[in-house]
């Protein structure tokens, strides 16, 4: 494989935009979403990209607080690809321990990001994900979340991702993970332009929860 190919190619200390805290004693990888299918590098112009690190910057104080990190990943395109973001995922996991050593981990995606964060649960690092508007298909495997908490939120009026979808996605991973649940936001829709601070509640929360 030349380097070119290679699904960590592209991919390093600018690819992760690092909030720590003092005394870290755990950390939570956010995840952004992205398209079905682009080659495009994600970049500081990328909406995705840019709501998940509004996001970052809102949940990290509390966080903080509580000894936790949180780490943006940046993928290197920004389409999903067949599954493209789920070694970007991993390559930023192996940089937790690199970095870190061995620091429980809470994988906060939205979209696309929560589509990534349950195929690569399986990590030993991964202490739980929080999924907010996922994009989950009924093909996507749920093994990687097993004996792992999934909580996730959707909107009602979501016309991009499927609040039905997701909870159709829940109850396959009842008999694998460790506890399931759904977070009704309301009638909102996709990109979490409405009900801001719910959003940022509900994530901080959960993260807070997966990591007591």
């Amino acid at each position: 494989m030349t380097a070119d190919a290679s699904p960590h190619a592209g991919l390093g200390p600018e690819s992760l935009t690092r909030l720590d805290a003092p005394g870290q004693r755990a950390l939570v990888l956010v995840l952004h979403g992205g398209k079905a299918s682009s080659r495009q590098p994600v970049d500081a112009r990328s909406a995705s990209w840019k709501r998940m690190a509004a996001m970052q910057r809102t949940v990290t104080p509390a966080l903080h607080e509580a000894g936790i990190g949180s780490w943006l990943l940046r993928y290197r395109v920004r389409g999903w690809n067949h599954g493209a973001p789920v070694a970007n995922a991993r390559w930023a996991l192996d940089e937790v321990r690199r970095q870190l050593g061995d620091l429980p981990v809470v994988l906060l995606g939205h979209s696309m990001g929560g589509r990534t964060a349950a195929h690569v649960a399986d990590d030993r690092a991964v202490a739980g994900v929080v999924a907010l508007a996922p994009w989950w298909m009924p093909e996507d495997p749920v093994e990687a979340l097993r004996g792992k908490p999934v909580l996730a939120a959707h909107g009602r009026s979501d016309k991009i991702t499927s609040a039905r979808q997701t909870r159709a996605f829940l109850r396959r991973a009842e008999d694998v993970a460790s506890e399931t649940a759904f977070h009704d936001m309301g009638r909102v829709g996709h990109y979490m332009f409405r009900r801001v601070p719910e959003w940022n509640r509900v994530a901080t929360e959960a993260c807070l929860s997966l990591l007591a």
